[in-house]
């Protein structure tokens, strides 16, 4: 973790050295892939002098770290994702080809009534320079379905932009009132109507997600493997592991078909 936050107040973010010292004892005790996270990982640095952006931060670890096989970020703001950090995901092949981000939704209003700072043209700009420079590169994103005064042309942009996108990591919410909030006291959809969006966002997701793992089958993946017979591609795709493979080995496998969302 490379930023902590108590009762999500601000964020405290890690220095450099501590994120190396980090790295340092997790990469001796056999790791083969590291994954920063934190509670809002585009806001490191934003407390440390200077101000450093995270894409410094990632530099840091693979300019340390040239034995480090493989660098992952968890769920990113992309408004907040600095230039570097952009360089380094389109040209670096130790960063791993697999962005999540913290995208809640598909329509402008939306997004302002949920107080983000990104608009949709933000994230579908960003997703289109990342995959001129790097095509492989996967994307997954965060979706609200059902968020209060959310209409029906609200919710069709939404589905529309899972495939705007390519989302093929997908993680869907319905929305459900928390006490106190400003959200809480603004129109609510009704929970059936909530259910249902949710439903149809998860189709999407999961037509999208099918077409993308149909586009793997006859190409060598390079996959970690882990306990339970199975391993994460690059860019995030489940992949079956031969039995006889010890966990933490990096291998090349050609998957030949797909069965239940597994590559085989």
């Amino acid at each position: 973790m490379i930023s902590r936050t108590l009762s999500r107040g601000p964020s405290r973010s890690l220095t450099i050295s501590e994120v190396l010292r980090e790295v340092e004892n997790h990469l001796a005790r056999g790791a083969a892939e590291l994954v920063l996270t934190g509670v809002d990982v585009t806001s490191w640095g934003h407390d440390l002098p200077d101000t450093p952006p995270l894409g410094s931060l990632v530099r840091a670890i693979l300019d340390r770290f040239p034995a480090l096989s493989r660098l992952r970020m968890s769920s990113l703001d992309g408004i907040e994702i600095d230039p570097l950090l952009i360089e380094m995901f389109a040209s670096e092949p130790r960063l791993m080809p697999h962005l999540h981000l913290s995208l809640q939704h598909g329509h402008d209003l939306v997004l302002k009534r949920m107080k983000r700072r990104h608009s949709r043209r933000d994230a579908v700009e960003l997703v289109a320079r990342l995959k001129a420079r790097r095509p492989e590169i996967a994307i997954g994103a965060d979706l609200i379905a059902g968020f209060p005064t959310e209409n029906e042309a609200h919710h069709a942009a939404n589905l529309a932009i899972v495939a705007e996108l390519g989302i093929v990591h997908g993680h869907v919410f319905p929305y459900s009132p928390r006490p106190g909030t400003p959200a809480a006291r603004m129109p609510q959809c009704d929970t059936a109507t909530v259910k249902r969006r949710a439903r149809e966002l998860r189709a999407n997701i999961a037509a999208t997600r099918g077409d993308w793992l149909a586009a793997q089958i006859g190409k060598p993946l390079s996959v970690l493997a882990e306990k339970d017979g199975t391993g994460h591609a690059a860019n995030f795709a489940r992949v079956a592991v031969p039995a006889d493979v010890v966990p933490g080995t990096i291998l090349t496998l050609t998957p030949r078909t797909i069965e239940e969302g597994l590559l085989r």
